[in-house]
């Protein structure tokens, strides 16, 4: 960079000349000014923020472009001087809708001008009305599309006062206040206003009054804050944290403070990934808190942009949905519902059911509100299955395909870690809640894996979340209900490593029932020794580590990318599909089924109403996929064949082949259970015969059995063979 000084005047005309004359191509195929129309808005109140694109100044003025990029600050000064300059020869017609400023400036002047004839001469330069206090708008630089993403950790010292982009993830977002901007105060004694331009966190308030009359007569007024007649802007701070891939080996990530104000703020919530184009600058102090902070100094970042990105890929969010045409060519392809769940996690062999379920998760169910009551929409999936059946490579898909997500393991949380953790704010020195992945999850997806590692203490945090979808917290006089509506999407290992199919399900999974009854559907995924299955799956693993991406589909069919998925499901969410009163009998009907069942079967886990909510709840998920907007029998019938489907690998073990027991073995089991508990071991030799052979036992194997027992000394046989006595 040259060292020489730049001449800001010329750099003034310049911009004006940019402002006016800069124009870009319309549809039409006409030529249109961009920032006249926006300057003309901006003086009949119409727009409150004007953006400037550095492109265009590019494509007008390099040298220009690369000024405002390496001294920000200044620039923003300049532009917003010129904008102000241009304004009152754009206004074409009176504001309608005055705010206090504008009454209490034009009454000012209006003092000003009975009192003095000529303004400007008559007034104190410190006494005049600021360029902040007047100007009425903001203006905000939008970086090249050339500049790429820093990180948290690339943002060095040289970047100060540039103006950069960094990306991020927010951790902490506080509330929005008003932050001073200019403070007016009044003299009680000669009656002049005086202005204080604030530009620092922190001022220290004006006390004696620095007009003429009162520093000519030494009557030393004292100043009085007017609230009225000061200017506050919105202001909000936030703390992003950069990315898990990002961090190199061994450290932990680093965090950077934004500063918001106006329209920046309110653009993002915990939990959301962004990009931020701001001004890198250092905070300055003073007085005592400058002395102990010695030499080093905070830096921040003075936000121009905010935008929402995608966790994936380095693009923005794009907010549109799909349109019509869009949405046609995907109907237009048959097994539209199969082609869906098979491009999620595409790289993962089979769970074609599993899938269906995670794409259902994904749209999730509509909440209901009847009379107060809250019935919750979102779909809870619970994954329980061996070691290497790629649970944590499914959670991992759907955190990066949902829009808002949070992934966590089970002994890496505590109940506060979920829940929500009581910190003291840096800004205000007041303590607030800060939330945690259940918080930050709100209207999307809490990843959880290894669920059966975490402490029955820890896990109870997640009941009220699964179905009253609130954290309920009462912590430091603080009695507060956080919203929490989150689909939980769990994975498991059972209780002894792998699945026993000698026990019954409950010992298997040994989890409580009322948290099982919060999972609209529980996936017990085994691993089964089967030479076609085992052959397809390796050949699919190989070629996924030989070529790097998934296989193509049979039948020339195509995987339906990320972005796309992404779009799709966003649209789907804005239907609202109705469950017609037909088909209420033929849900309460199955439901009943259900319950018949549970109380036939073993092999079921605890089967409540919670279950005809589920039920309902995948139906409205399979409407919303289809954008319909009643909800028909296939998506009944569908949603019934998944839960069934969840069930399937266990009904295998029913008819399983029983080990064979020696039938000798078997007399002696059947001889000890006739021994009376109390009194005299003796049984009759008659009925024990008798009751062997009912089993399907030979009488020569019986008899057999008999002797040989006979002979070890296990029990005595009387002469007549009439009572066996055990010893």
């Amino acid at each position: 960079m040259q060292n020489t000084v730049r001449d800001y005047q010329a750099d003034k005309n310049k911009i004006k000349d940019f402002l006016n004359e800069f124009e870009i191509d319309t549809e039409d195929g006409y030529k249109a000014s961009k920032y006249v129309k926006q300057l003309r808005n901006l003086a009949n109140r119409e727009q409150t923020s004007l953006v400037i694109d550095l492109d265009d100044i590019a494509t007008v003025d390099p040298e220009l472009a690369d000024a405002v990029s390496e001294n920000c600050r200044r620039y923003t000064q300049l532009f917003s001087q010129v904008v102000q300059e241009l304004l009152p020869e754009l206004k074409d017609k009176e504001v309608q809708n005055k705010d206090v400023l504008d009454v209490y400036i034009e009454h000012r002047a209006l003092m000003e001008q009975r009192m003095h004839h000529n303004t400007d001469e008559t007034r104190d330069p410190m006494n005049r009305y600021p360029e902040e206090l007047m100007r009425r708008f903001e203006l905000y630089f939008k970086s090249s599309n050339t500049q790429k993403y820093l990180s948290v950790r690339q943002v060095k010292a040289n970047h100060i006062g540039k103006l950069i982009s960094v990306k991020g993830v927010v951790t902490r977002a506080t509330e929005v206040k008003p932050m001073i901007s200019v403070a007016t105060y009044t003299c009680d004694i000669c009656g002049s206003e005086t202005y204080q331009p604030i530009t620092s966190p922190t001022f220290m308030p004006l006390v004696m009054c620095p007009s003429q009359d009162c520093v000519t007569n030494r009557s030393g007024g004292r100043l009085s804050l007017q609230t009225r007649g000061s200017k506050f802007i919105k202001f909000q701070e936030i703390k992003i944290q950069e990315h898990t891939d990002q961090v190199p080996v061994g450290n932990i990530p680093r965090s950077m403070t934004i500063w918001c104000r106006g329209t920046n703020t309110r653009l993002c919530q915990p939990g959301d990934h962004i990009a931020t184009t701001g001004i890198f600058l250092p905070l300055l102090r003073t007085g005592f808190r400058q002395m102990a902070q010695g030499l080093l100094s905070d830096i921040f970042l003075e936000a121009h942009r905010v935008v929402l990105m995608n966790k994936s890929e380095d693009e923005e969010i794009e907010e549109k949905e799909m349109n019509d045409a869009e949405l046609a060519n995907l109907f237009a392809e048959k097994d539209l519902y199969d082609r869906l769940a098979m491009s999620i996690a595409p790289e993962i062999y089979g769970h074609e059911d599993i899938k269906k379920a995670l794409l259902l998760l994904l749209v999730g169910g509509i909440d209901k509100s009847p009379q107060g009551m809250k019935v919750r929409g979102n779909i809870n999936v619970c994954l329980m299955g061996d070691p290497g059946v790629a649970k944590s490579q499914l959670l991992s898909y759907v955190n990066r395909l949902a829009q808002r997500s949070q992934y966590t393991t089970g002994r890496g949380s505590s109940g506060v870690g979920l829940t929500s953790a009581l910190i003291k704010d840096p800004v205000t020195n007041e303590l607030v809640l800060e939330g945690g992945a259940l918080v930050l999850a709100d209207q999307g997806i809490c990843c959880i894996d290894e669920f059966d590692k975490m402490t029955e203490h820890d896990r109870t945090a997640i009941y009220e979340v699964m179905e009253q979808q609130t954290i309920s917290i009462a912590k430091a006089g603080i009695l507060t209900s956080l919203n929490a509506r989150t689909s939980i999407l769990a994975a498991a290992n059972p209780a002894y490593g792998r699945y026993n199919p000698k026990r019954s399900i409950e010992a298997n999974i040994q989890l409580p029932a009322a948290l099982l009854s919060r999972f609209d559907l529980l996936w017990i995924i085994q691993d089964k020794n089967d030479r076609e299955i085992d052959l397809k799956l390796a050949r699919h693993i190989a070629s996924v580590h030989q070529t790097g991406c998934q296989p193509e589909l049979d039948h020339n069919q195509q995987f339906i990318d990320m972005k796309t998925l992404r779009r799709y499901i966003a649209t789907c969410k804005k239907k609202s599909p109705l469950v017609p009163e037909t088909l209420l009998d033929y849900v309460v009907t199955a439901y009943v089924e259900l319950r018949k069942q549970a109380r036939v079967s073993k092999n079921m886990t605890y089967t409540s109403a919670r279950m005809l909510l589920s039920i309902l709840r995948l139906s409205t998920a399979l409407s919303r996929l289809r954008c319909g907007d009643l909800v028909s029998k296939d998506d009944i019938d569908e949603a019934l064949r998944l839960m069934e489907s969840s069930r399937l690998l266990l009904k295998d073990h029913e008819h399983a082949p029983i080990r064979q027991v020696n039938p000798i073995d078997q007399v002696f089991a059947i001889v000890r259970d006739m021994v009376p508990s109390s009194g005299a071991k003796i049984v009759r030799y008659a009925e024990a015969r008798e009751r062997c052979v009912a089993k399907g036992l030979k009488p020569d194997t019986v008899d057999e059995a008999l002797e040989r027992y006979e002979e070890m000394g296990l029990w005595q046989v009387n002469q007549q063979r009439t009572t066996i006595t055990i010893v």
